[in-house]
């Protein structure tokens, strides 16, 4: 079918008419939307079903929401026939999300199937642990993270509160595709809703402290700076700090404020310096020690800290997650919780620094796609033989133990906040710390390039970018040659000086390649799954003796970064 026989099909009386006269202005004004609205329907990435809001198949909207939903139903209803099925449901501070929440635990009940459902916006970790915390089969949470304001999403969690992997992942997209919108149950019943409150952060909370706290050294003297980024974490984190003894935690006020218009930032990603850049103002007044901020769904964390020059510095994923993973291993390693059959979670586009970290302290390192859905998916199937510590990717994302099945700021937070606290007790800063693991492991150094290209075009120019560096590698990257291609597509890795090819099935197909050099580069390739780009993850290494060293190798890294960049062709 054409864009515009798909759009035309939407003007029937299976659509309301809010969303019929929508369609039909578009197709009226021969508006370019109408390509990118219909032209294809919405996919399943690394972090669920993710689009902007309108109408179209290729649109987040009452009824992609409602075919994604009926198919879910279709899908548990057969997996769990004779069960009392129970899937909780939380949502962010979006637009929409709210309405989008109720909207599909009306579908949920209206196929008998009963609906634990957060009264106000929450943190995607606090759904995850929800989960299991209430028995659930399932567990719904609507939220785009942290893109642009026009976005909203919607992830699906199973019975282990994680994330869907596969099988069940392409058995539900296939449920979900063969929906007819007329098929969809929207009318649903409130009695078998079950509202959930404050009583469930507390329970949260509590975990969190429990599985994420070591020690208690130097609370009451940390100063803290805290912003939510008008996201959800309102809720939790300020309680979460208070519970576990800080007592100087300041909050920058404009940014408690939920909004789906995230209207003091361009983009409310702690990944970017800028999203905190109000916290970092705070900061300076306060004479903070540590500066945090979250995503509009909780999930992910930024951290700064100060720098040896003592100016407040946002750390890369890989740095506060490498901080916080050696931490945590020397802290098991002290109450002899080792016992050689404990492992770490990692990901492939994330720092091999956690190789190292991991093989120090006697553990496993894991490694899977990118995505905390597959280290989810690590646990789930190590229970009963291995104990999963702690896990991380580079995007800003880390959890503590195995209670929740997701990327969890909260608990992030208290570590971190902890190492701080102890580091300041002794002396030394955070970044000092960092500083002492690089000086015993090695100093890694990571750098990531985005390329964003928008709508049908772009999906097709990315795809074109990825065939070229499928079918013609680089065969140096800043004065060293590339000695082995990993292509995750095809699952294989080429060894250029042996001219040989490997098999490699122990992680799934993913349209995903890296190159290694001699002297350990490492760069990844890879479109988002969520998101219109690109990505271009760069690690170099080198070794650190001292915090002199440190300033020297950082300055040398920074520049072998950008030679890597231009040896891709990335200006």
């Amino acid at each position: 079918m054409t864009t515009l026989e798909k759009a035309k099909l939407w003007l029937s009386d299976t659509f309301d008419k809010e969303t019929r006269d929508a369609v039909q202005v578009l197709i009226d004004s021969n508006s370019p939307d109408l390509e990118d609205s219909f032209y294809r329907e919405l996919e399943f990435g690394t972090g669920g079903m993710r689009g902007i809001m309108g109408v179209g198949t290729n649109r987040l909207n009452k009824y992609t929401l409602g075919q994604a939903t009926q198919g879910l139903a279709n899908y548990m209803l057969q997996q769990f026939k004779g069960e009392e099925i129970k899937v909780a449901i939380a949502y962010d501070v979006r637009h929409n999300s709210k309405e989008f929440g109720k909207l599909v635990a009306d579908v949920l009940t209206a196929n008998g199937i009963k609906v634990l459902l957060f009264k106000e916006h929450r943190p995607t970790p606090e759904l995850s642990f929800t989960v299991r915390d209430k028995k659930c089969n399932g567990g719904i949470v609507l939220t785009a993270s942290h893109n642009p304001p026009e976005y909203n999403g919607y992830k699906v969690y199973w019975n282990d509160g994680a994330q869907i992997v596969p099988p069940h992942d392409e058995a539900i997209i296939n449920e979900v595709y063969s929906v007819k919108f007329d098929e969809i149950k929207f009318n649903g019943n409130d009695d078998l809703i079950e509202w959930i409150g404050e009583e469930q952060d507390d329970v949260y909370i509590d975990a969190c402290i429990e599985n994420s706290t070591y020690q208690n050294v130097g609370k009451e003297n940390l100063n803290i700076v805290f912003t939510s980024i008008h996201g959800t974490t309102y809720t939790t984190i300020p309680k979460a700090l208070e519970k576990a003894g800080f007592k100087k935690v300041d909050l920058v006020k404009e940014q408690m404020i939920p909004s789906g218009n995230f209207t003091t930032v361009a983009s409310p990603n702690p990944e970017e310096p800028a999203a905190l850049e109000m916290a970092m103002d705070l900061a300076r007044i306060t004479n903070a020690d540590i500066v945090i901020g979250t995503d509009p769904d909780g999930d992910r964390l930024g951290i700064a800290v100060r720098n040896l020059d003592g100016e407040m510095q946002l750390l890369n994923g890989n740095q506060t997650n490498t901080i916080l993973t050696y931490y945590i291993l020397n802290e098991w390693r002290k109450q002899e919780r080792i016992t050689g059959k404990e492992f770490i979670g990692s990901t492939i586009v994330t720092s091999d620094i956690f190789f190292d970290i991991a093989q120090k302290f006697g553990v496993d390192c894991k490694v899977g796609l990118t995505g905390f859905k597959w280290i989810g998916k690590m646990i789930r199937e190590a229970e009963g033989r291995e104990k999963f510590i702690c896990g991380g990717e580079e995007s800003f994302g880390f959890m503590t133990g195995d209670f929740v099945r997701d990327k969890d700021s909260c608990g992030s937070i208290l570590v971190a906040c902890e190492i701080a606290a102890w580091c300041k007790a002794n002396g030394r800063t955070m970044y000092q710390y960092m500083i002492e693991i690089y000086e015993d492991l090695g100093m890694y150094y990571e750098g990531l390039v985005n390329i964003v290209r928008k709508g049908k075009e772009g999906a097709e120019e990315i795809q074109n970018m990825m065939k070229n560096f499928r079918e013609n590698p680089p065969k140096e990257l800043a004065g060293s040659l590339v000695e082995e291609v990993k292509d995750f597509k095809e699952q294989t890795s080429f060894s250029v000086s042996k001219n040989e090819t490997k098999v490699m099935n122990d992680i799934p197909k993913s349209n995903v390649l890296i190159y290694y050099t001699q002297d350990g580069t490492k760069v990844c390739v890879r479109p988002s799954g969520t998101e219109p780009k690109i990505k271009f993850y760069i690690s170099v290494k080198d070794t650190v003796t001292s915090e002199a060293d440190f300033r020297d190798k950082l300055k040398s890294l920074e520049e072998k970064i950008e030679e890597v960049r231009k040896d891709l062709k990335l200006d």
